[in-house]
C-alpha cells in the first residue's frame, strides 16, 4: 500500500513539459561528440546527441532543480544542475574530458546498479567497441586477447573457427569448464565446446556465434570476491557483454565490408635429404636414393575471406531501435576448410512513461563449417596427423589413372591416412542454428528505487556430419565411415533485481539490493555412427550401426542481498550474500551460501589531499573477500552410477558403466582475497591499477582411478585442493595529448602461480595427453609428467653401451653403472606461463588518421612438442630433425632411442607476438554527402618472436580442456591475417 501511495503521489504531482537543449563537445579537440547519453538522474528520461553534438531532452516534471548526467564511453561522466521553473526551456552546454585511466567508468556489477569504478572494492576490467573493431578477430573471446589484466586468452587452433581458452586468474577447476560465465544483455549464454565429431581435439566455442561488430562494451569480473553475487556459476569469473543500442535521432546507417587474406605464418623444416636407410638395423648403414616431397606445400593454402556488416539505428525520445545484419565467410589455411556465419540482431527500447520502460532483444545466427579432421588424440585419421606419420619420400598424389591415393605411412608398422586424401575425399561438416532473446522491464516507481526484471533465452542446435568413403588409407575405416550427431541446448534465466539508493545523512549514502534468479539448462543429444558402408552410401546406413542418445536437465535457484554504504564520498563498504541450489548435486549438498565483503577508500577525496590533487588526482585503496561456487562442474546425472541399456537375444539388459557414482560429492568452492590500488597521476594522464589475489579452491573435483577389483574404472570425488596466487598490473598513459595529436599507451602485466595438492597417491594422469600430463602434488595443474634422460653426476648424458641416450630407471646396475629396472617418471615441464603481458599503443593525428598496435607476450612456459617426437623418428622421418642421423652426424638409432625419452621433446614456448596492427583513415567525400568514409588496413598475428621449433607455441591439441595445456600434436597453426576494410556511415 505504501508503494502504491508513493507511486501515485509521484505520478500525479503537478508537472510541466520542459525542454532542455545544448551541445556536448570534446574538451581536447573542441569537436562535437555524437552519441553522448543525456538523462535526468534517477529517471528514464534520456536522449543522445546527434552528429553535431546537439541534444534536446523533453520531460514532464514538477518544477525544481534536477541533475543532468552526460556519459559517453571513453570520457569522464559529467553532472550539471538545471533549475526548471516558469520557463519551459533551458540550455546546458558541456565539455567532456577523455578518461585515459578509466577510473570514472560506470559499470554494472550484478545488481543492476550502475556504479563508478572508483567506488568498487575489487577490480573490474572494461573493453570498448573501439578496442575490438580492427582486431580482425572471428569471435569475441579471440578479440579480447591481450586486453584484460589477469586473463590468459589463447587460441588453441588455427582452424577458421578455432577454439579459444579464457582463464581469469588461472585455472579454477579440472573436470568442469574453465571458461567464465558469459552474459549478453542480461542473458546467460552457452559457450560449451561439444565435440560431436572427432576432429582431433579441436572444437568450436559457441561464443563464435556472437558478432563482435554488434558489441558496445565488455565488462570482465575476474575473481570470486567480485563474482560472489553471481553465486554458483561464477567460480571462473564473469564476462558481461553489452551490445549496441539505438539512440534518439534520425536513422543512422553504418555499412562495412572487409577483405581478409590468411596464410600459414611458419612451416616445419622438412627432411629433404636425398637418401634413406634401407632398414632400421643399427649395424646396417646401407642407404638408397629417394625423392623427397614437401607435404606442407600441398596441405596449406592462401585463404581468403570477407566480413560484411550493416546496421540501422535511431528513434524518438520514447522509442529507440537498433537493427543489424552480418555475414562472415572465412576460409581456413588447410585446403577445403572454411567457416561461414550469417545473422541478424534487433534491439528495441521503449519508454512507456516516466517510471516504466521495456527492452526487447533478438539475435539469430546460422553458422556452417567445412572441417578437415586432424586425428591424433583419439582417432588415427586426419590430414596433419597423416602428414607427420608419412614417409615423405612417397608421392602423396593420387594415381593419375585410377585416382587411388597411396598409403604414405610405413604400412609394415602402422597405417595412417594419406593427408591429401583426407583433404580431398573426406567430408566433415558442422552447422549451428542459434537464437538469443531477452525481454526486460525497468521500473522506477519512486525516486532512487529501481526494479529490473530480465527474461533471457538461449537456444542452439548444432549438427555435425562426417563421411569417409569406402576404400581409403585410414587404419580403422577402410570399409567406410559415416556419422551424424546433433546437440540442442536450451538455457532460460529469470532474474529479478531490486535496488534502492538513498542519502541517510548528508555524509552517508546507502545502496541496498536484493534479487532472485531461476535458471534452467536442458541438453538433448543424439549420435549415430555407421561403418562397413555400401559402395555408394554417404548417410549413416551400413552393415554396422552404433547409436546413442543423451538428455540432461539442470535447475538452479538463487537469492541474494547486498548492502553498500558510502561514507563521506570516500569510504565505501559492501557486504553481500547469496544462496544457490542446484539439481546437479545430492540433497545434502545442493544448498550453498556464498558471502562477500569489500571496501574501498578514496584517499584523494580527503581534504588533506587537495594540495596533491594536481599531481595525483585519484588514489584509491581497495580490499575484498568472497566465495563463489561451481554447481555445474559435472553433468546432471554424474553423481549416479548410470547403467547402459542393451538388447540381448530375446531379453533386455543393462551394461555396467566404467564410472562409479558418488552421491556424496560436493560442489567446488572458491575462496578469494583481493587487495588493490588504483591511482591516476599527472592530471589524469597516467593511471595505475594493481591487484594482488589469493584464490583457494576447496573440495576440488577430480576424476580418480579405481582398483579393477571394484568393477569400475573411475569415480568423481572431492579429493584435491588448488591455489592460484598472483598479481595484475595495468599502466595506462597519454604521453602526448594535444589538440591534433594524441598518443595513448597501455601496458598489462599478469603473474599467476597455480598449485594442486592432496592428490590421491600424489599423481593423477589425465586423458588427452597420452598419459604424459598429470596433477602432481605441489606442482601446477597439467604438469608434464614422464620419462627423462639418465645423466652422469656432472649432468652430462649417461649413454648406453651403443653410445645412445637412455631414460632414467628405478635403479643402477652395480657393475656397469647403467640404469636398471622400470623407467621412472618425474615432472619434466610446466605449460603454465610465469607471466603474460601486452603493450598497446594508439595514435591519432588530427581527425583523420589513427594507428594502433598490440604486442602480446607469454614467458616461462613449456610446450610438449609431440609433433617433433613423431616426425624425427626413423620410422617416419619427415622432419629435418632426422637428417643428422642420415648424414652420420649422430649414431644410427639415435631417434629410436630418444623416442622413449619424453624430456627430449619439452621446449620453451615463450613468445612475443604482434597480435594486432591497424591503420585507419577517415574522410568525408562529397559523393557521400560529406558523410564519414573510413578505410582500414589491419593485420593479426603478423609475426612471433620465439625459439619454439613447432608451428606455434600458443596452440593446444587438446582443445579447451583445463588439465591438458601446451600439448602440440600437429594442431593447425594460427594463421597470419591481413585485412582491408571500408566503412561508410550516414
Amino acid at each position: 500500500m505504501l508503494l502504491l501511495a508513493l507511486t501515485s503521489q509521484w505520478v500525479f504531482a503537478q508537472s510541466t513539459r520542459y525542454t532542455v537543449t545544448g551541445t556536448v563537445t570534446d574538451a581536447r579537440t573542441k569537436s562535437p561528440l555524437p552519441g553522448v547519453v543525456v538523462k535526468f538522474q534517477n529517471s528514464n528520461n534520456a536522449t543522445a546527441t546527434d552528429g553535431a553534438g546537439k541534444y534536446s531532452l523533453v520531460a514532464n516534471l514538477p518544477a525544481g532543480t534536477y541533475q543532468l548526467t552526460f556519459s559517453f564511453l571513453g570520457f569522464k561522466p559529467e553532472k550539471r544542475s538545471v533549475a526548471l521553473g516558469a520557463a519551459e526551456s533551458a540550455s546546458v552546454d558541456v565539455q567532456l574530458s577523455e578518461d585515459i585511466v578509466g577510473l570514472d567508468e560506470v559499470v554494472v556489477t550484478g545488481t543492476s546498479v550502475a556504479t563508478s569504478k572508483k567506488q568498487l572494492g575489487n577490480a573490474i576490467s572494461t573493453v570498448s567497441a573501439a578496442a575490438l573493431e580492427n582486431s580482425v578477430a572471428t569471435s569475441v573471446d579471440q578479440a579480447l586477447a591481450g586486453k584484460v589484466a589477469g586473463a590468459q586468452i589463447s587460441q588453441n587452433s588455427g582452424n577458421p573457427a578455432g577454439g579459444i581458452s579464457v582463464r581469469l586468474r588461472g585455472t579454477s577447476t579440472v573436470v568442469g569448464s574453465g571458461d567464465p560465465l558469459y552474459i549478453v544483455d542480461g542473458v546467460i549464454i552457452n559457450n560449451s565446446s561439444p565435440e560431436l565429431i572427432d576432429l582431433g581435439g579441436y572444437a568450436q566455442n559457441r561464443l563464435v556465434d556472437i558478432n563482435p561488430n554488434d558489441i558496445d562494451r565488455i565488462e570482465i569480473i575476474k575473481g570470486a570476491a567480485a563474482a560472489a553475487i553471481y553465486g554458483s556459476r561464477a567460480s571462473n569469473g564473469v564476462v558481461q557483454i553489452f551490445t549496441k543500442r539505438g539512440k534518439e535521432g534520425k536513422p543512422k546507417v553504418v555499412a562495412s565490408t572487409q577483405l581478409r587474406v590468411s596464410e600459414v605464418r611458419k612451416t616445419l623444416d622438412y627432411n629433404d635429404y636425398p637418401f634413406r636407410f634401407v632398414n632400421t638395423d643399427r649395424a646396417d648403414q646401407t642407404q638408397e636414393p629417394v625423392q623427397r616431397y614437401d607435404y606442407q606445400d600441398k596441405i596449406f593454402r592462401t585463404a581468403f575471406g570477407t566480413e560484411n556488416n550493416i546496421s540501422v539505428s535511431g528513434g524518438s525520445a520514447n522509442t529507440q531501435y537498433f537493427l543489424s545484419g552480418n555475414y562472415l565467410k572465412n576460409q581456413g589455411i588447410i585446403d577445403n576448410t572454411n567457416f561461414n556465419r550469417g545473422g541478424a540482431r534487433l534491439r528495441i527500447d521503449q519508454t512507456l512513461n516516466n517510471w516504466i520502460s521495456i527492452s526487447m532483444g533478438a539475435n539469430y545466427t546460422l553458422s556452417t563449417s567445412e572441417e578437415i579432421p586432424n586425428g591424433g588424440l583419439s582417432e588415427a585419421y586426419g590430414a596433419l596427423t597423416g602428414f607427420i606419420f608419412s614417409n615423405n619420400f612417397i608421392n602423396p598424389d593420387p594415381d593419375p589413372v585410377t585416382g587411388v591415393y597411396p598409403s604414405t605411412a610405413p604400412t609394415a608398422i602402422l597405417r595412417r591416412t594419406n593427408p591429401l586424401e583426407a583433404i580431398n575425399r573426406f567430408d566433415f561438416e558442422q552447422r549451428t542454428n542459434r537464437f538469443i532473446g531477452d525481454f526486460q522491464v525497468m521500473l522506477t516507481p519512486i525516486e532512487n528505487l529501481n526494479i529490473n526484471y530480465v527474461l533471457g533465452y538461449d537456444n542452439a542446435t548444432q549438427i555435425a556430419t562426417g563421411f569417409i568413403p569406402v576404400g581409403n588409407t585410414t587404419p580403422s575405416y577402410e570399409t567406410g565411415y559415416s556419422r551424424r550427431a546433433d546437440r540442442t541446448s536450451y538455457l532460460l534465466n529469470n532474474d529479478l533485481n531490486v535496488s534502492y539508493r538513498t542519502m541517510l545523512a548528508d555524509w552517508l549514502e546507502s545502496t541496498t539490493g536484493v534479487g532472485a534468479t531461476a535458471q534452467v539448462e536442458k541438453y538433448y543429444g543424439t549420435g549415430t555412427t555407421a561403418t562397413q558402408l555400401g559402395p555408394i552410401t554417404r548417410i549413416t546406413t551400413g552393415a554396422r550401426i552404433v547409436s546413442g542418445e543423451e538428455r540432461s536437465e539442470i535447475n538452479i535457484l538463487g537469492f541474494f542481498a547486498q548492502q553498500t554504504f558510502g561514507i563521506g564520498d570516500r569510504l565505501f563498504i559492501t557486504g553481500a550474500g547469496r544462496y544457490d541450489v542446484s539439481s546437479v548435486f545430492g540433497e545434502e549438498n545442493r544448498w550453498q551460501f556464498y558471502p562477500k565483503v569489500s571496501g574501498s577508500y578514496l584517499i584523494s577525496n580527503e581534504k588533506f589531499w587537495q594540495n596533491l590533487s594536481s599531481v595525483i588526482p585519484i588514489l584509491k585503496l581497495r580490499a575484498s573477500y568472497g566465495q563463489a561456487g561451481n554447481l555445474t562442474a559435472i553433468r546432471a546425472f554424474d553423481r549416479y552410477t548410470n547403467y547402459t541399456p542393451v538388447a540381448l537375444p530375446g531379453l533386455p539388459g543393462v551394461v555396467s558403466p566404467s564410472l562409479l557414482g558418488n552421491t556424496s560429492i560436493k560442489p567446488e568452492r572458491q575462496v578469494e582475497t583481493e587487495l588493490g590500488l588504483d591511482m591516476s597521476l599527472l592530471d589524469g594522464r597516467l593511471g595505475l591499477e594493481f591487484s594482488y589475489y589469493n584464490k583457494d579452491v576447496e573440495d576440488l573435483l577430480l576424476f580418480v582411478n579405481l582398483n579393477p577389483s571394484s568393477g569400475f574404472l573411475n569415480q568423481y570425488a572431492n579429493v584435491g585442493t588448488m591455489t592460484n596466487k598472483g598479481f595484475e598490473l595495468m599502466l595506462t598513459g597519454a604521453p602526448v595529448q594535444q589538440e591534433n595529436v594524441k598518443w595513448t599507451s597501455t601496458i598489462i602485466y599478469s603473474r599467476n602461480r597455480n598449485e594442486v595438492n592432496n592428490i590421491p597417491g600424489g599423481v593423477l594422469t589425465f586423458p588427452g595427453g597420452f598419459g604424459q600430463v598429470a596433477a602432481v602434488d605441489g606442482y601446477p595443474i597439467g604438469a608434464f609428467y614422464s620419462t627423462y634422460f639418465a645423466r652422469n653426476p656432472d649432468g652430462s648424458l649417461l649413454l648406453n653401451a651403443a653410445g645412445l641416450p637412455q631414460p632414467e630407471r628405478v635403479g643402477r646396475n652395480p657393475e656397469t653403472g647403467q640404469p636398471a629396472g622400470a623407467t621412472v617418471p618425474k615432472v619434466i615441464g610446466d605449460p603454465n606461463p610465469d607471466w603474460t603481458g601486452s603493450w598497446v599503443n594508439e595514435l591519432s593525428f588530427g581527425k583523420n588518421f589513427s594507428f594502433r598496435t598490440q604486442f602480446d607476450a607469454a614467458y616461462g612456459f613449456d610446450v610438449f612438442n609431440f609433433t617433433r617426437r613423431v616426425g624425427e623418428r626413423d620410422l617416419y622421418g619427415g622432419l629435418a630433425g632426422y637428417e643428422p642421423e642420415l648424414r652420420g652426424e649422430v649414431p644410427k638409432g639415435t631417434s629410436a632411442a630418444l623416442f622413449s625419452i619424453f624430456e627430449n621433446y619439452i621446449e620453451d614456448g615463450s613468445y612475443i607476438k604482434l597480435r594486432e596492427v591497424s591503420l585507419a583513415y577517415v574522410f568525408q567525400p562529397a559523393f557521400l554527402g560529406n558523410n564519414n568514409l573510413r578505410l582500414t588496413l589491419a593485420g593479426r598475428n603478423l609475426f612471433s618472436i620465439d625459439d619454439y621449433s613447432g608451428y606455434d607455441p600458443e596452440v593446444n591439441a587438446a582443445g579447451q580442456t583445463n588439465a591438458v595445456r601446451g600439448f602440440d600434436f600437429v594442431e593447425v597453426p594460427i594463421p597470419r591475417t591481413y585485412a582491408l576494410g571500408v566503412q561508410v556511415s550516414f
